[in-house]
């Protein structure tokens, strides 16, 4: 593989890491305000007893879920960043699961699954 070649592969690599990062730490972003938000509600007086049981449940499994699902965008793209095989395969799970959001999570996927399948991709990652 010629060096432009190269360079251009590890360019659209780093691309998709950044973007993996990002969306990574936005979920995580999200897990801890779905957190925050339903527990803070709870701390409101005059509410049944019930509902602050109920809300803190939501709140700690809803953002547990949440936290769940984003860790992996987050070590993926961090693992691309470093150049590593297992971080290329996980990016391509992660891309896949995520191509039934629309539409920004599945314009993510598409550009990650094109990309990280290229011959080009692959030998980068093999040194």
């Amino acid at each position: 593989m010629n060096d432009r070649r190269k360079e251009k592969m590890d360019s659209h690599v780093n691309i998709i890491a950044v973007l993996w990062i990002v969306t990574g730490i936005f979920g995580l972003f999200l897990a801890f305000t779905v957190f925050g938000v339903l527990f803070g509600i709870t701390l409101i007086p005059d509410i049944d007893y019930e509902a602050v049981v109920i809300l803190r449940i939501i709140g700690l499994w809803g953002s547990l879920f949440i936290a769940i699902l984003s860790a992996p965008e987050l070590i993926a793209g961090i693992g691309l960043m470093k150049k590593k095989e297992w971080a290329r395969i996980l990016t391509l799970v992660v891309s896949f699961l995520n191509l039934i959001f629309f539409p920004f999570w599945t314009i993510l996927g598409i550009y990650s699954i094109i990309i990280l399948l290229k011959e080009e991709t692959i030998q980068l990652f093999k040194h």
